[in-house]
């Protein structure tokens, strides 16, 4: 049994509830205590996992010295607390700073790591950032936009994320770092989620684009040749077909092994599908399962007939001073008192 508190820092992912790690799920679904903010991190994600009497914290609506507070609550009250982060947690967030506080505070500390919302919109749009022609990536966090000009020199593709009011100062500071005009960009915002934008363009379009679809808030911008959207080539001989003969695959002596073994395996029992969450939809995707496992395994049986946690913001409570009452009564006639008792319990008396 630990003998003090743990605080999870848990990537939740570019913004889509299943995008998350199952374990970071499990430590969501564990957790008595949940750091998040509803501007960065999808509500759904928190609906979905924590458990319904969770205390849940704003992190935007609190100080620092709260939140230090309430670490030091959970070191004492041995309570299990997630921070949660956008993207991955191992990559920014100021995770460091809070890290090596809660070491200090005697604390058990992790890192679950998440899907970024760079290799997110990486994977959206298909294209490898770290190519033959572009070894290296760039990334950019929004402090160190400054530095924009300078990394621009490297000719490599950049990841940043830029506030889309200064999408115009973005861009002169690529063009002056050697960018030129036609260079591929692509935006996006909200990688994942249900309001996604992911659009492609160019250097010299960037700014008309952003200011196109309204985009003030913080936005990833991916730049360079590796990002160029791929060429759709339609033939006149695509609409037919051609029949190809279908060929067996020769197994292997690995795949003949593979399958010796698993003939053997008749006496173990073929495990029951989990049970879909209270009132998923019926083509829920097939990962919840899996999750909905992770969640029921370390909830209580109350939680089991699917109750919701109620998404109630609440600051980080201080502890309060204990309560000191003054006496009213004579201490030296209760002195005389219990003197008197004494006497009478003696034997002899």
């Amino acid at each position: 049994m630990t003998t003090t508190g743990r605080v999870s820092f848990v990537g939740a992912g570019p913004g889509a509830a299943d995008l998350i790690t199952l374990r970071g799920a499990r430590r969501i679904a564990e957790a008595d205590v949940v750091i998040w903010a509803p501007s960065a991190v999808e509500a759904e994600c928190v609906r979905e996992h924590a458990r319904s009497e969770a205390e849940l914290v704003d992190f935007s609506r609190v100080t620092q010295e709260e939140i230090t507070d309430l670490y030091r609550r959970a070191a004492a009250a041995r309570q299990k607390v997630v921070r949660l982060h956008a993207g991955d947690a191992a990559t920014g967030g100021g995770v460091q700073d809070q890290h090596d506080l809660c070491l200090r505070l005697g604390l058990d500390v992790e890192v679950v790591p998440g899907v970024s919302v760079v290799a997110a919109a990486a994977a959206k749009i298909g294209r490898e950032i770290t190519t033959t022609t572009a070894s290296s990536a760039v990334l950019i966090a929004p402090e160190s936009s400054e530095q924009v000009r300078e990394f621009a020199a490297l000719q490599t593709t950049m990841a940043a994320t830029v506030s889309g009011a200064r999408t115009g100062q973005f861009v002169e500071k690529l063009l002056e770092g050697g960018y030129t005009a036609e260079t591929p960009v692509v935006v996006a915002y909200k990688v994942s989620q249900a309001d996604e934008v992911l659009v492609h363009t160019t250097v010299g379009e960037l700014e008309s684009v952003v200011k196109q679809h309204k985009l003030y808030r913080p936005t990833l911008f991916l730049v360079g040749e590796a990002v160029k959207p791929p060429t759709r080539r339609v033939s006149a001989s695509a609409t037919t077909s051609v029949e190809e003969p279908l060929r067996a695959a020769r197994p292997t002596r690995w795949s003949r092994r593979a399958a010796s073994r698993l003939a053997t395996r008749t006496d173990e029992p073929i495990p029951a599908p989990l049970p879909v969450p209270a009132g998923a939809p019926a083509e829920s995707n097939p990962a919840w399962t899996a999750v909905e496992g992770i969640q029921q395994s370390v909830r209580k049986p109350a939680e089991e007939s699917g109750a919701k946690p109620k998404l109630t913001v609440v600051a980080a409570e201080k502890p309060k001073p204990p309560t000191v009452r003054a006496s009213t009564s004579d201490p030296k006639a209760s002195g005389q008192k219990k003197s008197r008792k004494a006497a009478k319990r003696t034997p002899g008396n």
